[in-house]
């Protein structure tokens, strides 16, 4: 054997050697990460406007935009001030959306253990899953019913329990129902004994968990409230400015602009870190 041929095995192994140590990516498919859509679809179902999709959220606020924008340069003929309340006013909807589906999960958070409680009990009386999720629309929180008296409605409709099962993920948008909806759709493929003893340890952990989350809440919520004051009260001043045409004047000039605008993202920045360092962080819907 040539030299030449000896020199190109050796590096062919110590090519796969060093190759051998770097592990392999797994081959399968990765999870789709999640869109702004997406987001902004699940919190106008937390909120409660299911019907509104986000495009028509996206209409309104560019109406809020350009009426507030108008408005705005109609009494103050000055660009930049009304530029500044035509943002905040296209920001209102998305503002008032996330505002509703953190309140309404605050509310649901403290109802989902009931309803754990209930469907544990169906079960040990021996009803089946379906039967059992579909007497949660009458015996269940009330806020929860609409939604399980659909799923009853589809399943009365099809018969088809994991397509049900779906849709009611959608229409609760919730982390605690997803991770409720996926340990029944086990319990119905693989059977087992156990689904009543992960009910009750569901329910006592979504019980510890809000009431925690409600201590911490108290504790941390003057941050926000700061925030939300801090941030707002320098544009309260703005609007108070805007009847002294000196101040228009100021302000219609580069250096006014320049203001505003450092000062406009500077209040954003301060306001996102503000609240991102006091509000808790919420559940993710990890099984979609």
């Amino acid at each position: 054997m040539s030299a030449f041929a000896i020199g190109l095995l050796l590096g062919a192994g110590v090519f796969c050697i060093y190759w051998s140590w770097w592990p392999r990516q797994s081959g399968g498919v990765r999870p789709a990460r999640r869109t702004l859509a997406d987001r902004l679809r699940d919190e106008l179902v937390q909120a409660g406007f299911e019907s509104v999709t986000p495009a028509q959220l996206l209409t309104v606020s560019i109406v809020a935009f350009v009426v507030v924008g108008l408005g705005s340069y109609s009494m103050t003929r000055v660009v930049p001030i009304a530029l500044c309340f035509a943002a905040m006013a296209a920001y209102g909807p998305r503002a008032l959306v996330g505002m509703r589906a953190r309140k309404r999960r605050t509310q649901l958070r403290d109802l989902w253990p009931d309803a754990v409680d209930n469907l544990a009990s169906a079960v040990r009386a021996g009803l089946a899953l379906p039967e059992a999720l579909s007497q949660l629309a009458v015996r269940g929180p009330e806020e929860l019913r609409p939604a399980f008296a659909a799923f009853a409605e589809d399943y009365r409709a099809t018969g088809r329990f994991q397509d049900c099962l779906d849709r009611l993920k959608s229409r609760c948008a919730d982390p605690v129902a997803d991770r409720l909806v996926e340990s029944l759709r086990i319990a119905r493929e693989v059977g087992g004994s156990d689904l009543g003893r992960v009910l009750r340890t569901l329910s006592s952990f979504l019980r510890e968990d809000g009431r925690t989350r409600a201590e911490l809440e108290t504790r941390q919520g003057w941050t926000v409230n700061a925030a939300r004051l801090a941030a707002g009260a320098p544009w309260v001043v703005l609007a108070m400015m805007s009847i002294q045409p000196d101040s228009l004047k100021a302000y219609s000039s580069a250096a006014g602009t320049v203001v505003l605008a450092v000062g406009a993202a500077v209040t954003v920045v301060a306001y996102r870190l503000m609240v991102r360092i006091g509000r808790l962080p919420e559940d993710e819907r990890v099984l979609r």
